[in-house]
């Protein structure tokens, strides 16, 4: 279901206009981030498509129909809306909150209950969560508890204000994997809210860049955005590390995997530990390395052994590769298979000198 806006413009009573003729059209079954500084009206440009503020002048077409034929709270009723904080009520359970919509729009208690389990498992929770209360819940389970009663609209709208921004990093971007593999499979269409151009880079199909006054600097894809910036602002909020960011869009064809020494933990280590030894489970995947000159009686251990970094997933962008050759300890990016097993290493120079000729050729 396509969202467009005509000419949008938000100006309140005291003169201060919030968007200012906003046009673009967000495409069906797609994630279009709204990113921008603070004041650039991000939030009011989504609140508007389900009426929450209404708009001064200009037209949102939801499927083709003008928002403002549809009554508001049915309107919203059918819209997925997620919040910062998740917005849940504190007195209702986690299954109740999530049954919520259900129960408006007509359903039985069972039914809306045996629903509600069902989407806190597609979010990734347990259902023996529903008996909680939202106190009782972590930040990032409070997240996925929001998102999963936004679904419960089933809606082919999903808007999201910030969802992620007051959780920790390792949560958040673990909400943001989950999100990307519910978009996978639902194919909804959704608009984002965030002042984190990373998030906008890495959740996106489209960004639409706003400057402060609520007029669009700049819409197209991450790629676009962050290679080729309209003017001085729009490079300017993507950061001087845009070039970076960007190598989430160059493939990694042309990286070799290498071979690398291999010890497993809970065995002997034979011969002389003169050089890194990348120590792996018995399953293959990574556990940490062994430094050249580490003396290990009996059996190796992972307290023995030195952090790894990121991981290369073989077939990702290239940008994964070069940040786990830079964030080893070894200067040898691992690489794993779907599984998670380790298929051998990367160098830095190696993947460097691939950036470097791509770049000459224009991508790749």
């Amino acid at each position: 279901m396509a969202i467009e806006f005509q000419s949008v413009t938000k100006r309140y009573p005291d003169g201060t206009v919030a968007v200012d003729e906003l046009s673009l059209t967000v495409e069906d079954g797609t994630i279009t981030v709204f990113v921008g500084p603070s004041g650039c009206g991000k939030t009011t440009s989504l609140r508007m498509i389900n009426r929450m503020v209404e708009p001064t002048a200009g037209t949102i077409l939801l499927d083709g129909k003008d928002v403002r034929d549809s009554d508001p709270a049915l309107l919203r009723r059918g819209i997925g809306y997620v919040i910062q904080h998740a917005g849940l009520f504190p007195h209702r359970t986690v299954r109740d909150n999530v049954a919520t919509v259900p129960l408006l729009s007509g359903w039985d208690k069972g039914k809306a209950r045996d629903r509600a389990a069902e989407l806190l498992e597609t979010v990734g929770l347990p259902a023996a969560l529903g008996k909680r209360y939202p106190a009782q819940l972590s930040g990032g389970q409070q997240q996925r508890v929001g998102v999963a009663r936004a679904l419960a609209a089933d809606s082919p709208v999903l808007l999201m204000d910030e969802p992620f921004s007051a959780v920790d990093p390792v949560v958040r971007e673990e909400l943001q994997d989950e999100l990307l593999r519910l978009q996978s499979q639902l194919g909804k269409t959704i608009v984002f809210v965030t002042h984190d151009i990373d998030e906008a880079v890495r959740l996106g199909d489209k960004i639409a860049v706003l400057r402060v006054g609520g007029k669009l600097a700049q819409y197209g894809t991450p790629s676009e955005v962050l290679r080729h910036p309209v003017d001085d602002f729009v490079a300017s909020f993507v950061g001087k590390d845009r070039g970076y960011r960007g190598l989430s869009f160059l493939s990694a064809e042309g990286v070799e995997v290498h071979e690398i020494d291999r010890v497993v933990v809970g065995s002997a280590v034979p011969g002389a530990n003169d050089d890194w030894k990348l120590a792996v489970n018995e399953a293959g995947e990574p556990r940490g390395w062994l430094a050249p000159g580490s003396t290990v009686d009996g059996e190796l251990t992972e307290a023995q052994l030195l952090a790894g970094g990121s991981l290369y997933q073989q077939g990702t962008p290239i940008r994964g590769a070069l940040d786990a050759a830079l964030s080893s300890p070894a200067s040898l990016g691992v690489v794993v298979d779907d599984a998670g097993a380790v298929t051998g290493v990367v160098t830095a120079q190696q993947v460097l000198e691939i950036i470097e000729g791509k770049s000459r050729r224009g991508g790749g």
